[in-house]
């Protein structure tokens, strides 16, 4: 296949991957649209001219989505992918897990792994200092979009907030457990990975923290049997299908009902 080589050909993939999920009611397409949405605000921050280097991050955005696309082709080709990546897509073939547990797994492999790859194979060696602004910028912005994607899956949990009450706060404690760990991780990951050189070296890195991700990923996916019945319970209520659930994740049905 042919890799997207700027954002706008990312948002194009991104668009024909959601088609294809939506067709086959696969659950695959609940990361994807929220990566849509995420790749749409980075690419409006890039226009206004929100980064140091407005370029460089266009090239940063689409190194780091083709390591999802790739991911994702590979799993639906029954080839190999990384240990991260073939947890989240294996969890959208089971029922029990909820939306937020989706999206989580696949922000634990794309953050967790692939963002501090991409970024050092941006600004490999000591140049990866240079992009550090620009880094916590992309974090600011997927943090803000966290409290907004929330707030939609309510429309798909009616009773998320006495649910959310008894189960200690889960989804948020689950974000909190993703997000603010996951994107130190990254930067670290991008300091260390960008000093080598040899290909051997970069391999065992990768296999090696990819490991560590997947292990991480499991917390998020098999909590534990007290927290598993919650979720079981949240599963339960949740309301529509894969179909209408996309709507939200889309943000479309909040325009819908806004008319």
């Amino acid at each position: 296949m042919v890799f997207p080589s700027s954002i706008e050909e990312v948002i194009f993939q991104l668009e024909q991957i959601i088609e294809e999920c939506e067709k086959r009611g696969s659950r695959e397409v609940y990361f994807a649209a929220l990566y849509l949405r995420v790749t749409k605000e980075i690419r409006n921050k890039i226009n206004e001219k929100y980064f140091d280097d407005n370029e460089r991050m266009e090239l940063l955005d689409v190194v780091f989505a083709n390591r999802y696309i790739a991911a994702y082709h590979q799993y639906r080709q029954n080839q190999a992918c990384s240990a991260s990546w073939g947890l989240a897509f294996e969890t959208c073939q089971k029922w029990r897990p909820i939306v937020m547990q989706h999206l989580l797994a696949g922000m634990n492999a794309h953050i967790g792994l692939d963002l501090g790859i991409a970024a050092a194979t941006v600004c490999p060696g000591a140049s990866i200092e240079s992009l550090r602004n620009d880094f916590d910028k992309i974090n600011i912005i997927l943090g803000g979009m966290v409290n907004s994607v929330q707030a939609e899956i309510s429309q798909i949990w009616p009773l998320l907030k006495p649910i959310d009450f008894l189960a200690w706060k889960l989804d948020e404690k689950l974000a909190v457990f993703s997000m603010e760990i996951a994107r130190k991780k990254a930067w670290k990951v991008a300091v260390e990975y960008a000093p080598l050189e040899l290909k051997e070296h970069q391999e065992k890195y990768f296999k090696e923290h990819d490991k560590r991700v997947a292990a991480f990923g499991k917390k998020m996916v098999r909590p534990g049997i007290i927290l598993t019945f919650i979720i079981t319970i949240i599963r339960v209520l949740e309301h529509g299908n894969v179909k209408s659930k996309i709507k939200v994740l889309k943000g479309t049905k909040r325009k819908e009902n806004s008319i």
